[in-house]
């Protein structure tokens, strides 16, 4: 017979050990591939957005935003005539949508409804990441080469401010209540700006190098940015470094789940990182396929949309180019679907 001391040794000795099981994207599992759609087509990409309320994807690709069921994957139409898209920002009404057309210098806004383009604003030079702040109502478009912002009313349509950047920004994100954050990449730091005075106000070590990606949590009070192999964590409270989880390599887009406490990290190696909010501590690495590099995340659907293709061989070094990237197979862009 099996004493009682024996089995409250073994028992303690289980519990002790599954404390030390290392958690899978807390009790619902881990994320997997659940789909992939080929949507074709020609051209590089940048940056998606979800709109979880319409299920509708907005990708860009090219010269044009492709939109997608968030569901199925069936097209639903595309924003064309473009010359060089970035990201595409989105309105608190539901009603229009901001593209950061980076190769002709504007930002161009469409209607969600018909999908039709209904202005075109000059900003500065290639306007990269993009986003809507819906204290004031405004869009902030951060323009690479020009190395600045333009603040948009959308109600009037104009830039009513431009603000000078230390480097070059990459992606911005917004707390609610009238601060933006972005990324400056060649600097590695994080700047805070004002957006009912249209200023910045400070700048923060972003505790990585050469920051793309960004993510917020709001409730938690944390900036998420991501480097190559490192997420680099900041308080939006003091901007203090938390921590720095690794990651994989290459990473372009960050996401966070407030509903789940989760913060994700597409890496171009092909990997998905996930970093649990609380613990800094990387719960689950998802290998996804090379050059998956850009992404969104829906909260309502917890799924994570990331966009690559298949790649042929990189054309010959010059001295204009001398990294040249691998060519895109013709009608290989595709959408990989990850969900639970």
């Amino acid at each position: 017979m099996i004493s009682k001391f024996f089995r409250r040794v073994v028992a303690g000795v289980a519990v002790m050990a599954a404390m030390s099981m290392p958690v899978l994207v807390h009790a619902e599992g881990p994320y997997k591939i659940v789909d992939k759609w080929k949507l074709g087509g020609e051209g590089g990409w940048d940056y998606l957005v979800a709109d979880s309320g319409a299920h509708r994807l907005y990708i860009t690709h090219g010269t044009r935003v492709e939109v997608v069921n968030s569901t199925t994957g069936a097209p639903v139409g595309a924003i064309t005539g473009l010359h060089g898209t970035h990201g595409v920002a989105l309105d608190d009404a539901g009603k229009y949508g901001y593209i950061s057309d980076g190769g002709g210098n504007a930002v161009v806004v469409f209607d969600r409804g018909t999908l039709q383009t209904v202005a075109t604003i000059p900003a500065g030079t290639n306007p990269d990441g993009i986003i809507y702040e819906p204290a004031t109502k405004t869009v902030w478009a951060f323009n690479g080469r020009s190395k600045n912002v333009s603040v948009i009313d959308t109600a009037t349509r104009t830039v009513v401010a431009t603000i000078d950047l230390p480097g070059k920004p990459e992606f911005p994100q917004v707390d609610g209540k009238g601060i933006v954050y972005d990324n400056i990449e060649d600097k590695s730091v994080i700047v805070k700006l004002a957006a009912n005075a249209k200023k910045l106000v400070d700048t923060w070590p972003a505790g990585c190098e050469g920051p793309s990606g960004l993510a917020i949590d709001r409730a938690g009070s944390k900036l998420f940015a991501v480097c190559d192999k490192k997420m680099g964590v900041v308080s939006t409270k003091t901007g203090k470094l938390l921590g720095t989880p690794e990651i994989g390599d290459g990473p372009d887009a960050a996401n966070f789940s407030a509903s789940k406490g989760l913060a994700f990290a597409s890496c171009g190696e092909g990997v998905l990182a996930v970093v649990d909010a609380k613990s800094l501590k990387v719960v689950q690495s998802l290998p996804t396929a090379k050059r998956a590099r850009t992404m969104t995340y829906d909260d309502t659907a917890d799924k994570a949309y990331l966009v690559t293709a298949e790649f042929g061989p990189a054309p010959a070094a010059t001295a204009e180019n001398p990294r040249p990237r691998p060519t895109v197979v013709p009608g290989s862009f595709t959408v990989l679907v990850v969900g639970r």
